[in-house]
């Protein structure tokens, strides 16, 4: 399984990114794409996962709204499109997946299994 992030790069408070992940390797549908963050001197968390066999997608409560995870079918490629960005969101954001989904119920919450390496996005004026 190969996972490659891109899309990161310098944005203005309040403005917009997408990030892509580029996803390859999978011998089923049954797996979910996580996207990550970390920021200097903090411990990683979730953003956002998609479950990529049916498509629904998971949220931590303090991102809801602000962040959106999508993929397209065709590519396996997923997004992350970020919204009214704050400094607060300076990390290197990455992509993972889990497979297979050990919880249907809560992807990605169980640990991944692959990931891939980060892209930079840093929020500031």
């Amino acid at each position: 399984v190969q996972l490659q992030a891109s899309g990161g790069g310098l944005v203005q408070p309040g403005g917009s990114r997408r990030l892509s992940c580029a996803a390859s390797g999978f011998i089923s549908d049954e797996y979910a794409i996580g996207w990550f963050r970390q920021a200097p001197g903090k411990e990683r968390e979730e953003v956002a996962c998609i479950n990529m066999r049916d498509g629904s997608t998971y949220y931590p409560d303090s991102l809801k709204g602000r962040f959106i995870i999508s993929r397209e079918d065709s590519s396996k490629t997923v997004y992350l499109q970020m919204s009214s960005l704050r400094p607060e969101d300076t990390a290197d954001y990455y992509c993972a997946a889990e497979e297979p989904i050990k919880s249907t119920d809560l992807p990605c919450y169980y640990g991944m299994d692959y990931w891939g390496k980060g892209t930079l996005v840093t929020v500031s004026s």
